[in-house]
Protein backbone atom coordinates (compact mmCIF):
# COMPACT_ATOMS: atom_id res chain seq x y z
CA UNK A 1 0.00 0.00 0.00
CA UNK A 2 1.45 3.42 -0.89
CA UNK A 3 2.09 6.10 1.70
CA UNK A 4 -1.47 8.57 2.10
CA UNK A 5 0.16 11.89 0.80
CA UNK A 6 -1.33 15.61 1.31
CA UNK A 7 -2.23 18.12 -1.07
CA UNK A 8 0.54 18.92 -3.12
CA UNK A 9 3.36 20.83 -1.46
CA UNK A 10 1.72 20.09 2.25
CA UNK A 11 2.38 17.21 4.33
CA UNK A 12 0.03 14.95 5.42
CA UNK A 13 -2.32 15.99 8.59
CA UNK A 14 -3.03 13.02 10.45
CA UNK A 15 -5.58 13.88 12.96
CA UNK A 16 -5.40 12.47 16.29
CA UNK A 17 -7.74 9.90 17.93
CA UNK A 18 -7.08 9.29 21.17
CA UNK A 19 -9.24 6.53 23.04
CA UNK A 20 -8.11 6.76 25.66
CA UNK A 21 -9.10 7.49 29.88
CA UNK A 22 -5.55 8.61 30.54
CA UNK A 23 -4.38 10.81 27.16
CA UNK A 24 -2.33 13.94 28.25
CA UNK A 25 -4.12 15.80 25.80
CA UNK A 26 -8.45 15.61 26.36
CA UNK A 27 -8.02 13.72 29.84
CA UNK A 28 -9.88 11.07 28.14
CA UNK A 29 -12.42 12.82 26.38
CA UNK A 30 -12.97 10.50 23.25
CA UNK A 31 -12.82 7.38 25.80
CA UNK A 32 -15.88 5.92 24.40
CA UNK A 33 -16.47 4.24 21.29
CA UNK A 34 -19.22 6.66 19.93
CA UNK A 35 -17.48 9.94 20.67
CA UNK A 36 -14.22 8.63 19.22
CA UNK A 37 -15.95 7.85 15.94
CA UNK A 38 -17.84 11.10 16.44
CA UNK A 39 -14.51 12.96 17.08
CA UNK A 40 -12.40 11.32 13.82
CA UNK A 41 -15.53 12.17 11.57
CA UNK A 42 -15.36 15.77 12.46
CA UNK A 43 -11.60 15.61 12.27
CA UNK A 44 -12.39 14.44 8.94
CA UNK A 45 -14.87 17.12 7.86
CA UNK A 46 -12.12 19.22 8.99
CA UNK A 47 -9.41 18.64 6.69
CA UNK A 48 -7.58 15.63 7.98
CA UNK A 49 -5.54 13.62 5.32
CA UNK A 50 -5.47 10.84 7.99
CA UNK A 51 -6.92 9.54 11.47
CA UNK A 52 -4.36 8.05 13.50
CA UNK A 53 -6.52 6.10 16.25
CA UNK A 54 -4.81 4.73 19.66
CA UNK A 55 -5.49 2.63 22.42
CA UNK A 56 -2.40 3.28 24.50
CA UNK A 57 -1.55 6.29 26.36
CA UNK A 58 2.17 6.74 25.80
CA UNK A 59 2.40 9.83 28.28
CA UNK A 60 5.48 10.14 30.74
CA UNK A 61 4.62 7.61 33.79
CA UNK A 62 1.65 6.31 31.96
CA UNK A 63 0.68 2.21 32.40
CA UNK A 64 -0.06 0.04 29.54
CA UNK A 65 -3.28 -1.58 29.04
CA UNK A 66 -4.02 -5.49 28.32
CA UNK A 67 -3.57 -6.21 25.19
CA UNK A 68 -7.09 -7.40 25.31
CA UNK A 69 -8.57 -3.72 26.61
CA UNK A 70 -6.42 -2.42 24.05
CA UNK A 71 -8.29 -3.96 21.02
CA UNK A 72 -11.58 -3.56 22.64
CA UNK A 73 -10.80 0.53 22.72
CA UNK A 74 -9.45 0.17 19.39
CA UNK A 75 -10.99 -1.79 16.88
CA UNK A 76 -14.34 -0.52 16.68
CA UNK A 77 -13.18 2.93 15.77
CA UNK A 78 -10.93 1.81 13.30
CA UNK A 79 -14.40 0.14 11.95
CA UNK A 80 -16.23 2.65 11.53
CA UNK A 81 -13.54 5.53 10.53
CA UNK A 82 -12.37 3.41 7.87
CA UNK A 83 -15.34 4.12 5.98
CA UNK A 84 -14.68 7.97 6.07
CA UNK A 85 -10.91 8.24 5.95
CA UNK A 86 -7.62 6.29 5.49
CA UNK A 87 -6.96 5.28 9.23
CA UNK A 88 -3.40 4.45 10.72
CA UNK A 89 -3.37 2.77 14.09
CA UNK A 90 -1.10 3.66 16.68
CA UNK A 91 -0.05 1.13 18.69
CA UNK A 92 2.86 -0.91 19.66
CA UNK A 93 1.40 -4.55 19.90
CA UNK A 94 1.65 -6.63 16.31
CA UNK A 95 -1.60 -8.28 17.81
CA UNK A 96 -3.14 -5.04 17.70
CA UNK A 97 -1.58 -4.05 14.53
CA UNK A 98 -2.98 -6.93 12.80
CA UNK A 99 -6.86 -7.05 14.04
CA UNK A 100 -6.94 -2.80 12.96
CA UNK A 101 -5.65 -4.23 9.19
CA UNK A 102 -7.84 -6.75 9.18
CA UNK A 103 -10.52 -4.18 9.74
CA UNK A 104 -9.28 -1.81 7.21
CA UNK A 105 -6.43 0.21 8.42
CA UNK A 106 -3.58 1.13 5.79
CA UNK A 107 -0.88 2.10 8.51
CA UNK A 108 0.74 1.31 11.47
CA UNK A 109 2.07 3.65 13.37
CA UNK A 110 4.19 2.44 16.27
CA UNK A 111 6.17 4.52 18.61
CA UNK A 112 8.56 1.91 19.53
CA UNK A 113 9.67 1.42 15.84
CA UNK A 114 9.12 -2.42 16.58
CA UNK A 115 11.32 -2.59 19.53
CA UNK A 116 8.28 -3.40 21.59
CA UNK A 117 7.01 -6.34 20.56
CA UNK A 118 9.45 -8.64 17.98
CA UNK A 119 6.29 -9.68 16.03
CA UNK A 120 5.24 -6.45 14.75
CA UNK A 121 8.35 -5.80 12.31
CA UNK A 122 7.50 -9.12 10.38
CA UNK A 123 3.81 -8.51 10.32
CA UNK A 124 4.01 -5.04 8.76
CA UNK A 125 6.58 -6.65 6.25
CA UNK A 126 4.27 -9.45 5.14
CA UNK A 127 1.07 -7.44 4.92
CA UNK A 128 3.24 -4.74 2.82
CA UNK A 129 1.83 -2.06 4.90
CA UNK A 130 2.99 1.91 5.42
CA UNK A 131 4.79 2.07 8.83
CA UNK A 132 6.17 4.58 10.78
CA UNK A 133 9.04 3.68 13.35
CA UNK A 134 9.78 6.13 16.01
CA UNK A 135 12.88 6.86 17.59
CA UNK A 136 12.18 4.94 20.93
CA UNK A 137 14.09 3.98 24.16
CA UNK A 138 11.66 2.35 26.32
CA UNK A 139 8.09 2.46 27.37
CA UNK A 140 6.53 5.33 28.80
CA UNK A 141 6.70 4.68 32.79
CA UNK A 142 10.97 4.97 32.34
CA UNK A 143 11.74 6.45 29.08
CA UNK A 144 12.48 9.88 30.81
CA UNK A 145 15.44 8.37 32.78
CA UNK A 146 17.02 7.77 29.69
CA UNK A 147 17.15 11.36 28.16
CA UNK A 148 20.86 11.44 27.89
CA UNK A 149 22.36 12.39 24.98
CA UNK A 150 25.92 13.41 24.17
CA UNK A 151 24.36 15.40 21.05
CA UNK A 152 20.79 14.80 20.46
CA UNK A 153 20.28 15.01 16.70
CA UNK A 154 23.35 12.96 16.36
CA UNK A 155 22.16 10.53 18.49
CA UNK A 156 18.80 10.16 17.11
CA UNK A 157 19.78 9.64 13.48
CA UNK A 158 22.65 7.02 14.61
CA UNK A 159 19.95 4.99 16.57
CA UNK A 160 17.38 5.37 13.97
CA UNK A 161 20.14 4.72 11.52
CA UNK A 162 20.80 1.37 13.09
CA UNK A 163 17.03 0.65 13.19
CA UNK A 164 16.38 1.41 9.30
CA UNK A 165 18.83 -1.41 8.13
CA UNK A 166 17.58 -3.77 10.84
CA UNK A 167 13.62 -2.89 9.43
CA UNK A 168 14.82 -3.31 5.59
CA UNK A 169 16.94 -6.08 5.99
CA UNK A 170 13.64 -7.97 7.75
CA UNK A 171 11.73 -6.92 4.39
CA UNK A 172 9.91 -3.45 5.61
CA UNK A 173 9.96 -2.22 1.97
CA UNK A 174 12.22 1.12 1.89
CA UNK A 175 8.87 2.95 0.05
CA UNK A 176 6.63 2.34 3.26
CA UNK A 177 9.17 3.21 5.67
CA UNK A 178 8.54 6.32 7.41
CA UNK A 179 10.51 8.01 10.86
CA UNK A 180 9.52 9.84 13.76
CA UNK A 181 12.21 11.23 15.85
CA UNK A 182 10.13 10.98 19.01
CA UNK A 183 9.35 14.60 20.07
CA UNK A 184 8.88 14.31 23.61
CA UNK A 185 9.53 11.03 23.77
CA UNK A 186 12.96 10.13 26.11
CA UNK A 187 13.65 14.19 25.26
CA UNK A 188 13.92 16.59 27.50
CA UNK A 189 12.55 20.03 26.07
CA UNK A 190 15.61 21.29 25.37
CA UNK A 191 16.37 18.03 23.42
CA UNK A 192 12.82 18.35 21.23
CA UNK A 193 13.53 22.28 20.31
CA UNK A 194 17.05 20.66 19.26
CA UNK A 195 15.64 18.25 16.79
CA UNK A 196 13.13 20.86 15.35
CA UNK A 197 15.88 23.10 14.79
CA UNK A 198 17.84 20.83 13.13
CA UNK A 199 15.16 19.09 10.81
CA UNK A 200 16.28 18.57 7.92
CA UNK A 201 19.25 16.79 9.23
CA UNK A 202 16.99 14.05 9.90
CA UNK A 203 15.17 14.16 6.32
CA UNK A 204 18.41 13.68 5.27
CA UNK A 205 18.12 10.20 6.17
CA UNK A 206 16.39 9.40 3.17
CA UNK A 207 12.72 8.65 4.31
CA UNK A 208 9.65 10.66 5.06
CA UNK A 209 9.58 11.93 8.49
CA UNK A 210 6.74 12.41 10.85
CA UNK A 211 6.75 15.23 12.97
CA UNK A 212 4.60 15.01 16.37
CA UNK A 213 4.74 17.48 18.17
CA UNK A 214 1.17 18.70 18.70
CA UNK A 215 0.41 19.61 22.33
CA UNK A 216 3.68 18.58 23.88
CA UNK A 217 4.94 19.76 26.71
CA UNK A 218 8.06 21.17 25.69
CA UNK A 219 5.59 23.76 24.04
CA UNK A 220 3.86 24.35 27.22
CA UNK A 221 6.71 26.44 28.67
CA UNK A 222 7.50 29.02 25.45
CA UNK A 223 7.00 32.72 27.18
CA UNK A 224 6.36 31.52 30.40
CA UNK A 225 8.18 31.80 33.64
CA UNK A 226 10.42 29.51 35.24
CA UNK A 227 7.93 26.44 36.50
CA UNK A 228 4.83 27.84 34.83
CA UNK A 229 3.22 26.78 31.77
CA UNK A 230 -0.05 26.41 29.48
CA UNK A 231 -1.88 23.90 29.63
CA UNK A 232 -2.25 21.00 26.93
CA UNK A 233 -5.73 22.38 25.37
CA UNK A 234 -3.43 25.84 25.30
CA UNK A 235 -0.89 24.62 23.22
CA UNK A 236 -2.19 24.84 19.75
CA UNK A 237 -0.92 27.71 18.47
CA UNK A 238 2.74 26.92 19.12
CA UNK A 239 2.05 23.45 17.43
CA UNK A 240 0.63 25.39 14.54
CA UNK A 241 4.04 27.56 13.98
CA UNK A 242 5.48 24.29 14.41
CA UNK A 243 3.50 22.56 11.48
CA UNK A 244 4.50 25.48 9.49
CA UNK A 245 8.95 24.94 10.32
CA UNK A 246 7.95 21.31 9.80
CA UNK A 247 6.26 22.04 6.74
CA UNK A 248 9.41 24.29 4.56
CA UNK A 249 12.14 21.90 6.33
CA UNK A 250 10.79 18.72 4.45
CA UNK A 251 8.58 16.79 7.04
CA UNK A 252 6.11 13.77 4.70
CA UNK A 253 3.79 15.05 7.94
CA UNK A 254 2.31 15.89 11.34
CA UNK A 255 0.50 14.24 13.55
CA UNK A 256 -1.73 17.40 15.16
CA UNK A 257 -5.45 17.42 17.72
CA UNK A 258 -6.77 20.32 16.57
CA UNK A 259 -7.03 20.20 12.53
CA UNK A 260 -8.15 23.36 12.17
CA UNK A 261 -5.48 25.33 13.49
CA UNK A 262 -2.76 23.35 11.14
CA UNK A 263 -4.77 24.01 8.02
CA UNK A 264 -5.26 27.78 9.13
CA UNK A 265 -1.59 27.78 9.53
CA UNK A 266 -0.54 26.42 6.74
CA UNK A 267 -2.72 28.57 4.28
CA UNK A 268 -0.94 31.66 5.79
CA UNK A 269 2.21 30.24 5.07
CA UNK A 270 1.36 29.41 1.79
CA UNK A 271 -0.60 33.19 1.02
CA UNK A 272 2.89 34.20 2.26
CA UNK A 273 4.87 32.41 0.30
CA UNK A 274 2.80 33.18 -3.46
CA UNK A 275 0.97 29.90 -3.48
CA UNK A 276 -2.59 29.17 -4.24
CA UNK A 277 -5.24 31.00 -1.78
Amino acid sequence: MPLPTGRAGRPVVMGVVNVTPDSFSDGGQWFQPEDAVAHGRVLRQQGADVLDVGGESTRPGAQRPTQEEELRRVLPVVEALCAVAPVSVDTMRAAVAAAALDAGASLVNDVSGGLADPEMVPLVAERGVAYVAMHWRGHSARMQSRARYDDVVADVLRELGERVEQLLGAGVRPEHLVLDPGFGFAKTPEHSWELLRRLEELTALGHPVLVGTSRKGFLGAVGRAAGAERAPLERDVATAVTTVHAATHGAWGVRVHDVVATLDALDVAETLAGGPR
